[in-house]
């Protein structure tokens, strides 16, 4: 192998050295040589940058002196320990220091030391290169704050959800039932020990206020059975509290500072329920004060904040709200039951025969039903008893019952010789073609005294439960005879119509389907229910007996009518 000539490897070792140069400058990072005493010989561009020197300045600087601080304020170890290190051929390094700027600033790096080769001519002498830490750590610290905003994020949320999802079981507490004082029971429970220890709710009545519900977080402290019966006393302050909220006012905040004392005789609520600190929300919607929720703390338990009371006064809205829908229902419920009965009619007198009705409207909705009953007088002393139900719940179905009800009285009145079934077989005609209803049961029944005193029955039923007849010896059969579909279905089909004798003595009750069918029972059991507890109470007076069978037998979900006549005894 030839070697190559001397003045071209020294042109290699020119051209390697500016290479070193050039890299040496553009490194990246800072890089200066100390020599055995700690001065700067050599440093490159990136050195006098970070540390704020002009280009040829940091060179004769004393390292030592000038860019390390005391340890004890976070810079590099003393140089000489360094120095030494090296001087022994170690590599030592740091991720956590300070440099000085020319300005006195510090300056955080991370840093590697080297010993400087033996013929550079700088004994024990080392070279340094070092990197500017603080971005680092600021994005570092960024990413640390934003972790720590995420994690308050999620708590928050999860709180917020919480809230939201208890908040929610207090308004399903408030509507899921129409009863206002049982709703109000499940609330009060729902609040302790959630926001405080007690919760009370007075409703306002009239000019003043009852205790309806009441709960503490400690079972038995409060006294078993109504709030407003149990003769315990409210303390001055929260009575003046309560009445200036049902006058208006808005939360009242009570500073009780009670001594912890066992329940005694003559004690006041506050007192039984260690109350230190006490809160009177309005349960108010609108212009609309039903009340008043107060809520109390023990001496152990944290006081009222901000928070708390603004959670407080949200579920006194939910109550409020829950509280308005039950006024609502009850206005309208009642509302319904005037107009149902509005539309039923009064029963004639009758010599000789006893006659009853009953009307009972569904208890679980605030509307009018088809059901109607009527009795009216007929040419000759007869008397016309009908029982019918049109389908459906609401105005209409009341105003079709209406309108069909005055239509059979008017075909009866109008033919009085027809027999029953006749004349609902005209009514069947008149209603399809002027569309009164979409389908009707009914049944009519004709009571005839005859010469001897005696009553006579002829009736048709036209998709509707038989009539019940019961004996004065207790002996009780339905009339299944004359029984044709319902009206409506098929217009113009002959109706039959069945005739029985009334004994003396004898109960004849019609009924619609409410007193004998329900969901929790079949229509089969339905009726002999009602046989047997008709022949039971047969003695009882007709409306008292028709209250009765109601009562014990019918589905409050369903509207109830009963119409009964009662021949003479002998």
């Amino acid at each position: 192998m030839e070697r190559l000539p001397q003045k071209d490897s020294a042109a290699g070792r020119g051209r390697g050295e500016v290479l070193m140069s050039e890299l040496f400058a553009a490194a990246g990072a800072g890089v200066y040589a100390v020599d055995g005493q700690g001065l700067v010989v050599a440093c490159n561009p990136w050195a006098e940058k970070l540390l704020g020197y002009e280009p040829g300045t940091l060179i004769g600087v004393d390292v030592h002196r000038t860019l390390h601080p005391p340890a004890e304020e976070g810079g590099l170890p003393a140089q000489r320990p360094v120095l030494k290190d090296v001087a022994l051929g170690k590599c030592v390094s740091g991720d956590r220091a300070v440099l000085l700027r020319a300005d006195g600033t510090a300056l955080q790096v991370w840093w590697t030391a080297a010993p400087l080769p033996p013929h550079m001519g700088h004994d024990e002498g080392a070279v340094v290169v070092f990197h500017d830490a603080s971005a680092q750590r600021a994005r570092e610290g960024r990413r640390a704050e934003r972790y720590a905003h995420s994690e308050t994020m999620r708590e928050q949320a999860e709180y917020d959800l919480a809230e939201a999802t208890w908040l929610s079981e207090v308004t399903l507490a408030m509507v899921s039932t129409l009863d206002a004082e049982e709703a109000l029971g499940r609330v009060v429970r729902q609040l302790v020990p959630r926001i405080a220890d007690t919760a009370l709710i007075d409703v306002a009545e009239g000019r003043g206020r009852r205790r309806v519900a009441g709960a503490h977080h400690i079972p038995g402290v409060l006294p078993p059975g109504s709030l407003h019966d149990s003769g315990m006393p409210d303390r001055p302050a929260h009575a003046e509290a309560l009445r200036r909220v049902l006058k208006g006012a808005g939360p009242q905040h009570l500073n009780t500072h009670l001594p912890v004392t066992a329940p005694g005789d003559g004690q006041d609520l506050l007192t039984v329920v260690e109350a230190e600190e006490a809160v009177v929300i309005p349960v108010r919607l609108r212009a609309t004060t039903f009340g008043a929720l107060t809520l109390t703390r023990a001496p152990a338990s944290p006081p009222f904040h901000e928070a708390d009371r603004l959670l407080a006064e949200e579920v006194a809205r939910r109550i409020a709200l829950g509280l308005d829908n039950s006024r609502l229902h009850a206005a309208q419920a009642d509302i319904a039951a005037t107009l149902q009965r509005a539309l039923l009619t009064d029963l004639p007198d009758v010599a000789d025969l006893e006659l009853a009705a009953h009307y009972e409207p569904a208890q679980r909705a605030a509307e009018v039903g088809g059901d109607w009953y009527d009795a009216f007088p007929l040419e000759g002393g007869d008397i016309a008893m009908v029982i019918g139900d049109v389908t459906g719940h609401d105005i209409q179905a009341a105003s079709r019952m209406s309108e069909l009800r005055n239509m059979l009285r008017a075909l009866a009145v109008d033919r009085p010789e027809e027999a029953p079934g006749q004349i609902l077989r005209r009514l069947d005609t008149a209603q399809a073609r002027l569309t009164l209803a979409d389908s009707v049961t009914a049944v009519l029944a004709r009571l005839h005294r005859a010469t001897d005193g005696s009553w006579q029955l002829a009736w048709s039923a036209a998709g509707h439960p038989p009539p019940l007849l019961i004996t004065a010896d207790g002996t009780g059969s339905y009339l299944d005879e004359g029984h044709e579909m319902l009206l409506g279905l098929r217009p113009g089909t002959r109706r039959p119509t069945a005739r029985a004798p009334l004994p003396a003595g004898a109960t004849l009750l019609l009924y619609t389907d409410g007193l004998v069918e329900s969901r929790t029972q079949s229509l089969d059991t339905g009726m002999t229910r009602l046989r047997r507890h008709a022949t039971t109470h047969r003695h009882l007076p007709l409306p008292e007996l028709c209250a009765r069978l109601t009562r014990e037998l019918g589905d409050p979900r369903d509207d109830i009518t009963l119409i009964a006549a009662r021949t003479p005894t002998p």
